[in-house]
């Protein structure tokens, strides 16, 4: 896809990086038989500050932190997919006439993009994919059409490349989440048209994603994420951000600990699922979810899976993509598994290198 290579499908093996608010995740995989393998991962914390809000700030500092963690890996790729956040781009489902070549539709959905997109066009990277035949004419096909701020895109293409990758892909986060669902959808009962609602649980932003029948019908960000957790640690224990950062992983906090901080920071997960899942009730035609996949960082957090469950009355689990695929012994498997929720993207991303669409 010539114009931003959001959605184009087949390409050759590359690196998912998932760039979040505090770390840089890679990973590597490879084909199996009709399965993957994980050849290479790594997780690494970027400066305080470098990305705020999935904004890159610090274009250097992520750079050397994406280099870091690529070297750390002894991955020999240099080729690398990327994702924009979903607040980042429109997309809109539009009909056009069947039959055209790519080169014509590229053309056309350009001239007329000014209908569909509120920036100037000298602003915006634009893509499309067909989405099959229309619904309304069987002469027309639907096309998927994507537009992003240009500076998005280029800002993180220009941290690849100071970090000596090429920047073959540059996704949007609902798609590569999606793609990664498709790997964890034979783990849930009765998977035709299944309402699934995936809450990736970040360290400052949460974002909600509703798939129906495998495809993404709605997403939502918002601000909240496992750095209240680290905050309030730090404010009652009188520590700094990284040790309430490793006590909040390693343990070794008092006694009151769980009743006073830790139990209370789940109540206001389960609140902000609850409160994420009615915003998304009220501006659709669904009224309740088949089940919840949770996901990020704080989703490994111990029970609270369950509590979702006890308290919504919704089946949920924590995602693992990598549940059915081989692993190298290159990779520690334990950490692997730890950090399996908040590879979701970063899989995602990854799977790009292969024709796979679930």
């Amino acid at each position: 896809m010539s114009l931003l290579s959001f959605l184009d499908k087949k390409t050759k093996p590359m690196l998912g990086l998932d760039i979040s608010s505090t770390t840089v995740k890679m990973l590597e995989l490879s084909r199996q038989g009709s399965g993957f393998r994980v050849e290479n991962y790594a997780v690494r914390a970027l400066p305080a500050n470098s990305v705020v809000e999935k904004n890159i700030n610090d274009v250097e500092a992520v750079a050397q932190a994406i280099k870091a963690t690529v070297q750390s890996s002894r991955s020999k790729l240099k080729d690398a997919a990327v994702a924009v956040p979903g607040s980042a781009v429109i997309t809109k489902m539009i009909d056009m006439p069947a039959g055209l070549s790519e080169d014509v539709m590229e053309l056309q959905i350009s001239l007329e993009a000014d209908q569909y997109i509120p920036y100037p066009l000298e602003e915006v990277a634009l893509d499309f994919d067909i989405q099959g035949v229309s619904d309304k004419s069987p002469d027309q096909v639907k096309v998927l059409l994507a537009a992003c701020r240009k500076e998005n895109v280029e800002t993180r293409a220009a941290v690849l490349e100071l970090a000596d990758l090429h920047p073959k892909v540059v996704d949007v986060e609902a798609y590569t989440m999606e793609r990664a669902f498709a790997l964890i959808r034979d783990q849930l009962a009765d998977q035709q048209d299944q309402v699934v609602a995936i809450v990736d649980i970040g360290s400052t932003m949460t974002t909600l994603s509703v798939l129906v029948d495998g495809r993404t019908v709605y997403t939502r960000e918002q601000l909240f994420g496992g750095r209240q957790l680290t905050e309030e640690i730090q404010r009652r224990y009188g520590l700094s951000e990284e040790e309430a950062g490793l006590a909040k992983k390693q343990g070794g906090l008092p006694d009151d600990y769980e009743p006073e901080v830790l139990d209370p920071f789940k109540d206001s997960v389960v609140q902000q699922v609850t409160r994420s899942l009615q915003f998304f009730f009220s501006s659709s035609q669904y009224n309740d979810v088949d089940h919840i996949v949770l996901a990020g960082g704080v989703a490994s957090m111990a029970g609270l899976a369950e509590l979702i469950e006890e308290k919504l009355g919704t089946s949920a689990s924590v995602a693992n993509p990598f549940a059915n695929m081989s692993i190298s012994s290159r990779v520690n498997s334990a950490a692997l598994a730890n950090d399996a929720p908040a590879l979701m993207i970063a899989t995602g991303l990854a799977l790009r290198s292969f024709d796979f669409d679930g």
